[in-house]
């Protein structure tokens, strides 16, 4: 696995071989597409299920201000923290080893753009989604980019979120929710 573009295009990334299922460079090509406006260096970006931490060093490799990244797997929090020495983004981002729920209880303040890909096997992605989506981690400029099975499906409207797009690539489904405009 590779940093697909920005300042660490190339660089090779380390990956747990078992316990994580990598995000595609399609996949990862078309989330930071859509995501390209709002990726600069005042954004501040939320990584969960963060496994190898592909996700969230793509992002910084693209400009992005900072990223937490969340992962519950202590081999892989190793993993994560490797990638950013190898990357040499290790002073933009911070690595939080705990569980998603306990994140979305402990972290603060609002995240321009959270990343959600958690295990395709995992049955509380809707609770989780519904939880994140009522926390303090997100706002009305905030960005929520969710990876999941397309045997499964997720809802129009979570909360005061609406689905803006969604889009299947292969067996991995990628849906965005915004807030909805209030006026």
């Amino acid at each position: 696995m590779r940093v697909i573009a920005g300042s660490a295009k190339g660089r090779r990334l380390k990956s747990p071989r078992e316990s994580t299922r990598p995000t595609t460079e399609l996949v990862r090509g078309a989330i930071f597409s859509i995501l390209q406006p709002v990726v600069n260096s005042q954004s501040r970006m939320l990584d969960l299920y963060a496994g190898s931490g592909a996700l969230g060093v793509e992002a910084l490799s693209r400009g992005a201000g900072w990223v937490d990244f969340v992962e519950h797997d202590p081999r892989c929090c190793a993993i994560i923290k490797e990638n950013l020495e190898i990357t040499g983004f290790a002073s933009q981002a911070k690595v939080y080893c705990f569980s998603v729920i306990k994140a979305i209880s402990m972290l603060s303040g609002e995240y321009d753009v959270v990343l959600l890909d958690p295990p395709y096997s995992d049955p509380s992605l809707i609770s989780t989604l519904t939880n994140l989506l009522g926390s303090q981690l997100v706002g009305a400029a905030s960005n929520v980019v969710v990876q999941y099975s397309t045997h499964q499906s997720l809802p129009q409207d979570i909360k005061q979120f609406h689905l803006v797009k969604s889009r299947n690539y292969g067996d991995t489904g990628l849906s965005i929710y915004r807030q909805e405009d209030t006026n």
